[in-house]
């Protein structure tokens, strides 16, 4: 029987995936929420179980990477290199960020190997949903796309027939999207800003899927200022298109920047948000597929808004 306790990731090695104290990424911003997680797990130590984090092969990697870019990341993370950045200015390289992104990736797939075993149902990796790198380039302060990866690792070495990504962060997750644009085996659902608004300026209504996965694509923008109340009428739509399908299992990217006062974006969520969804996606996920459900935290530059939505997402997969 699989353990009824929810997996966290959690560590040093995984939590240093930042780029520095002045980047919006940076390691303070997890702070609440670990605050928050030990308090949780104080209360109901039954109901979560942390585990350590772990590093991703290259040979990992490159099931959703190109060689090339892999070699790239390695040469801009050496110590000496002169490349300040993996990407156009967002995402800089320096010494370790190739361990530190592999660590990302690899305590991603030790989650998804932990919930395919039947060790556990529910996993949560809160550094986890780098969405916007590419297959051959990074993006968005992402360097590997761990849950792209985690895809390519349930699909060819898992053998899951099928795969649903749910993302609410309130960036577009590209590099998921237009990856497996053409894959029918990825059903995509994503809620976030409009494009013409917000990095990376994609994600429209129209974009569908393309070939056999035409119509298994469903792209959800919201307009700036959007609150719960928008929020929460897109999640239904979501709910009853994802509805249609069947899936092995749910990964579900809660990057907590839609919450009000984020400083990157323009959205108004509550808590509430994350809250709803991680309950209705965990409500999905046992009606379609054993309860198998595998969390990603994503973005978030308010600490004080990481804290809470991460640990909504937390409280409901635990059950706390």
């Amino acid at each position: 029987m699989p353990s009824d306790r929810l997996l966290v990731a959690f560590g040093d090695e995984l939590f240093n995936y930042d780029f520095g104290p002045y980047h919006p990424l940076n390691r303070s911003r997890t702070d609440v929420f670990v605050r928050r997680l030990m308090e949780l797990k104080a209360r109901a130590p039954e109901k979560i179980e942390l585990t350590e984090p772990a590093m991703a092969t290259e040979e990992e990697i490159s099931l959703f990477h190109t060689k090339e870019y892999i070699e790239f990341v390695k040469l801009a993370c050496s110590p000496g290199s002169k490349i300040r950045y993996l990407d156009y200015g967002d995402t800089p390289a320096y010494p370790n960020c190739f361990v530190r992104a592999s660590t990302v990736v690899g305590t991603t797939l030790k989650l998804l190997r932990e919930i395919a075993s039947g060790r556990t149902l529910r996993a949560f990796n809160p550094v986890g949903g780098l969405h916007h790198a590419r297959r051959n380039s990074a993006g968005g302060f992402c360097i590997f796309n761990d849950a792209a990866i985690a895809i390519e690792y349930a699909l060819r070495r898992i053998g899951y027939k099928a795969v649903a990504y749910v993302d609410i962060d309130a960036h577009h997750g590209d590099g998921v999207y237009y990856d497996f644009e053409d894959d029918p085996r990825v059903i995509f659902f994503d809620i976030h800003q409009d494009g013409r608004t917000l990095y990376p300026g994609t994600g429209f209504e129209h974009e569908r899927g393309r070939g056999e996965a035409l119509g298994r694509k469903m792209n959800a923008p919201l307009p700036p200022y959007s609150g719960d109340e928008e929020f929460l009428r897109a999640l239904e739509k979501g709910l009853k298109f994802l509805d249609q399908f069947e899936f092995d299992i749910v990964f579900f990217q809660a990057g907590a920047d839609g919450l009000a006062g984020d400083p990157l974006t323009n959205l108004m969520y509550s808590r509430r948000a994350h809250e709803s969804a991680a309950r209705a996606l965990l409500e999905l996920a046992e009606r379609k597929c054993d309860g198998r459900i595998l969390a990603f935290g994503g973005g978030g530059y308010n600490p004080i808004n990481v804290g809470e939505a991460w640990s909504a997402v937390v409280e409901v997969l635990a059950g706390v």
